[in-house]
């Protein structure tokens, strides 16, 4: 887990609120005109990718909406993400049934998008994509989609522009390091560059992208290199075939860049954004907000330590609160004590049965403990019990199904087929944790299932965000492309996928 400097105590005078819709739970500190305006901005968003991509996804559940949490400032955001860049202005989590951003405050309502929703745009539109299916080119083609659509304008009569520049990258285009389309198209250059100039490569992507979205001389051509690619050609090759003279490419941009680049309105295949149900969280949910976030944003075993200590404070304050409990539950799987936090989880439950998190947490508890049990049989079906209460509560939460195939590999035994179907449907409840799709390439590979373990690989080879598991992928697909076969084809290519320096 990533550490997390702590935050200050909520001020007496603090209105956190809760923005419920479709897509979306905003947790913020604010008011709730803004609040407002700031979910159905995002829901517009969310319409228009739809429409633009020609996808009609189906409403998540509940736990599978994207959960955002709106914090006071950029520092804020940095502490809780514990690592990274002195300025970040957000920054995103893709997990079943757990997703978060964090954002620092977005002021809605300005001629130009604040940068802190371009940031929120820019992540939400990998979600989309991968949500979609849609996700499947290299580094700079997702990179620079997701700049395409994250320079989102939200005028103030209404409705929404998409298409325009990139005024977020202007300075990187103009005066920032000289990337080529070669330096783009070729992954270990990207990734090179992305180390020492990550502005300029992003803005170059993001120019590569618009041009050859809305350039007429060059209509058809991204969708034949996505097409070549698919089929295999390298990617050199496909770029020449596609794309023909890259340096005559490198030249066309630079003209492109010196034009005004005027965006476009997109008009939602689904009239309006839905409702947004606003909530005032009470006194006792907002004391525990800020540790929340602490906790879902990921803590090192030290901070647990500190983090638990806080949060029993508060549970003592308010012994009645059945949030404030499931949090507590929550900081208690996180310190290690997994009798403890059964035992909040359990209040949680008994004061408010529909109390989601308190039924994950004990669940989470109940597998810590099962895996040092005596009778590990016993000790795993009863650990199945929260999550099945889980899923009666809310019958497309994925967690249920994802434990279930795992209560059966953490025994070393084989999950009997619905237990992998139940895999196969916690993927698509939740398609955006790549993790998923890996557990289950690996379980497919020692069955030598090369075809369903391909299936899920190619999916995360090219994801954004993906890092160890994207080459790890990407090394798996090759060799299975070149002909595995067999057992011992399947334990080795498993292997690899677990450790991809582990074979020449």
């Amino acid at each position: 887990m990533l550490p997390v400097c702590l935050l200050s105590a909520v001020p007496a005078a603090a209105e956190w609120r809760e923005a419920s819709s479709a897509n979306f739970v905003i947790y913020a500190d604010d008011d709730e005109q803004n609040l407002s305006r700031f979910s159905g901005q995002l829901e517009l968003y969310h319409a228009a990718l739809e429409a633009l991509t020609g996808t009609d996804l189906p409403a998540p559940g509940p736990s599978n909406r994207l959960t955002i949490f709106v914090v006071k400032n950029e520092r804020e955001v940095r502490r809780l993400m514990g690592e990274g860049p002195r300025r970040i202005s957000g920054f995103y989590r893709p997990r079943a049934g757990a997703s978060i951003a964090v954002v620092p405050r977005v002021k809605t309502g300005g001629e130009h998008t604040a940068f802190p929703m371009v940031v929120l745009l820019h992540e939400y539109t990998h979600h989309f994509l991968n949500s979609a299916g849609k996700l499947l080119g290299p580094r700079w083609y997702n990179e620079g989609g997701a700049e395409y659509f994250a320079s989102a304008q939200f005028p103030a009569a209404g409705g929404i522009l998409l298409g325009g520049p990139a005024r977020h990258r202007m300075r990187a285009l103009r005066h920032g390091r000289d990337v080529t389309v070669s330096d783009l198209l070729d992954p270990a250059a990207f990734e090179q560059g992305m180390e020492k100039a990550a502005d300029a490569f992003y803005a170059r992507s993001w120019l590569l992208y618009h041009y050859l979205t809305s350039a007429t001389m060059r209509q058809g051509q991204m969708q034949a290199y996505l097409a070549l690619l698919s089929k295999g050609t390298g990617r050199a090759e496909a770029a020449r075939q596609a794309f023909g003279d890259l340096d005559q490419l490198d030249r066309e941009l630079d003209l492109y860049l010196a034009e005004p680049i005027r965006p476009f309105a997109v008009t939602p295949g689904k009239p309006g954004t839905g409702p947004v149900t606003m909530r005032r969280l009470d006194k006792a949910e907002a004391a525990v907000m800020p540790l929340t976030m602490r906790s879902r944003s990921g803590v090192t075993p030290d901070q647990a330590a500190q983090l638990v200590v806080e949060v029993r404070e508060l549970a003592a304050l308010y012994p009645q609160s059945a949030p404030v409990l499931s949090a507590l539950a929550e900081a208690e799987v996180d310190a290690g004590n997994m009798q403890r936090a059964i035992s909040a989880a359990d209040r949680a439950i008994e004061l408010d049965p529909r109390q989601i998190n308190a039924y994950v947490q004990k669940g989470y508890a109940m597998f810590l403990q099962a895996a040092r049990a005596k009778d590990r049989d016993a000790a795993y079906a009863a650990a199945m019990a929260p999550f099945m209460a889980l899923s009666r509560l809310e019958k497309d939460h994925p967690l249920p199904l994802i434990y279930n195939f795992h209560s059966y590999l953490e025994r070393g035994l084989a999950p009997p087929a619905e237990a992998v179907q139940g895999m196969e449907r916690a993927i698509r409840l939740a398609p955006f944790d790549q993790s998923l799709r890996f557990d289950l390439a690996e379980y497919y590979l020692r069955q030598s299932d090369f075809p369903d373990a391909r299936r899920h690989l190619a999916a995360i080879a090219f994801d954004p965000h993906g890092d160890f598991i994207s080459e790890a992928a990407r090394q798996v697909v090759s060799r299975i492309d070149a002909g595995a076969t067999g057992k011992d084809a399947g334990r080795q290519l498993a292997a690899l996928l677990m450790s991809p320096q582990a074979m020449p």
